[in-house]
């Protein structure tokens, strides 16, 4: 590995090998020129062999045996503080880059220095935008129509549509709140000054979390949907096809939405506005545990 280098690619696996091996075939497939980039594997104790098979398939790749599953967060800052390049790129195992897509978000991060994390248009497999890479932060209002499924009946709404930004151009630049964590381009001095990702978090709210403790120090984040990649979120996490797998990671997005909330803003929110906000919340998680007994 190069002591220094342009931009570092940190995935962070649990069981997902064929999907990972399809991520990084794509990676080590792209077109660049003009840069030095390293990848950084951190294997979450998967049983499926993952760490194995990618030392094989594909030797530049730096691989990080986890003795066992820690979680998302802290397993990417336990690769990001071994990496060196000036940009982290955090990138999910379940996404497939185009042959352009990391020199053209690189290109964008070098021509907008103003710019501290910048994200691609994340798209599924049916072609349609993953909501997920171009959101509001949950203030008490986006949350609640957003739990409440306002947000769903109404996604173009300015009024209703604020946790995805669905009112948005979504085919032009423009600043959002947070992109998802699947694709993450950020400067490394502004990552470490923010401080890395809050291992509370330990599957999902971490890419949010750490979006806004970036926004507080006055940085810009940006949505650049010239730059395309595919994510295949129905294979993994909240939308996998396993029923069981699905409703535990359901768990856990709403748990650390929560979190997010109480760290963030319910001390800015009032007593009640929280406790209607916390209320909802909890309900969700109710009802989805009802469904895991």
């Amino acid at each position: 590995m190069n002591e220094s280098c342009d931009l570092s690619v940190v995935i962070v696996s649990y069981n997902t090998k064929q999907l990972l091996l399809v991520c990084l075939k794509s990676v080590f497939l792209s077109h660049i020129t003009g840069m030095t980039f390293e990848v950084l594997v951190y294997d979450n104790r998967s049983s499926d062999g993952s760490a194995s098979e990618v030392k094989r398939e594909f030797p530049r790749a730096t691989v990080i045996r986890g003795d066992q599953n820690i979680g998302y967060a802290r397993a990417n800052n336990i690769a990001i503080k071994k990496s060196h390049g000036r940009y982290i790129l955090l990138l999910n195992s379940d996404t497939e880059v185009q042959t352009q897509t990391i020199q053209l978000m690189y290109d964008f991060m070098e021509e907008n220095p103003q710019v501290a994390v910048s994200t691609c248009k994340l798209v599924l497999e049916d072609g349609r935008l993953d909501p997920a890479c171009h959101r509001g932060f949950p203030y008490p209002w986006t949350a609640l129509t957003y739990l409440v499924g306002l947000e769903r009946l109404f996604p173009k709404s300015r009024l209703f549509g604020r946790y995805h930004l669905g009112y948005f151009n979504l085919e032009e630049d423009h600043e959002i709140d947070s992109p998802s964590g699947a694709f993450y381009l950020v400067r490394r001095d502004i990552l470490f000054e923010a401080g890395l990702l809050d291992e509370q978090f330990f599957m999902y709210g971490e890419d949010l979390d750490l979006s806004y403790r970036i926004k507080q120090k006055g940085h810009l984040i940006m949505y650049h949907p010239r730059v395309i990649a595919l994510h295949r979120k129905k294979r993994s996490g909240r939308f996998h096809a396993d029923p069981i797998r699905k409703l535990e990671t359901n768990i856990y997005f709403h748990q650390n939405n929560l979190l997010f909330f109480k760290k963030h803003l319910a001390a800015k929110s009032g007593v009640l506005l929280t406790k209607l906000v916390e209320l909802c919340y909890w309900i969700r998680l109710l009802l989805l545990r009802s469904l895991k007994i």
